[in-house]
């Protein structure tokens, strides 16, 4: 069995969603999309990607998967991109839909 790590972008009010980019998920009327890009520098982005390239694949929600699916395969030929694109992915869902990215 393996180990289960968590990686959640969460803001000291307890706010999970679209930590990525206005639009990345706006459902409820949320608007403040991409509250994490302006606290996010090289020491952040090297935490995250130590924290990615330690990991054999991504258990994902339907929801994120289908956001990720959405915007990591646009960005073939990045490390980052490339890394998350090349990972299995289990993806938690009851939607019966295509997970062609996984």
């Amino acid at each position: 069995m393996r180990k289960l790590h968590v990686a959640a972008f969460v803001s000291l009010d307890g706010v999970m969603q679209a930590p990525g980019g206005p639009g990345e998920d706006d459902a409820g009327g949320f608007r403040f999309g991409g509250w994490i890009v302006p606290h996010a520098d090289e020491t952040t982005g090297g935490a995250v990607g130590a924290l990615f390239h330690a990991q054999p694949a991504l258990l994902l929600g339907r929801k994120t998967y289908d956001i990720f699916a959405g915007h990591w395969p646009k960005l073939a030929g990045d490390p980052f991109a490339d890394l998350i694109n090349g990972m299995t992915k289990y993806v938690a869902t009851r939607s019966p839909g295509p997970l062609d990215w996984a």
